[in-house]
């Protein structure tokens, strides 16, 4: 099962912040899916997932104006 933080309304930088949460709990190759409508995520969560070390499988926008950010926990992170 998918977990899904809402993070709509939240402003950078806290929808990442959860997003790191979320990950650091969990075993790699487990998803998360982040809903955030805060326009810096699409910069933001691109770049967490890349030095961070996870997998930015899919961004997609959402009918409400938020952005749906399918991310994959990497092996070493």
């Amino acid at each position: 099962m998918t977990e899904t933080i809402d993070a709509r309304g939240l402003i950078c930088p806290l929808p990442v912040l959860r997003l790191r949460k979320r990950l650091i709990a969990l075993e790699a190759g487990s998803q998360v899916i982040l809903l955030a409508t805060d326009r810096a995520a699409v910069i933001d969560v691109p770049h967490f997932c890349h030095e961070a070390g996870h997998r930015l499988i899919a961004a997609t926008a959402l009918p409400d104006g938020a952005t749906e950010y399918l991310v994959e926990r990497g092996p070493d992170a």
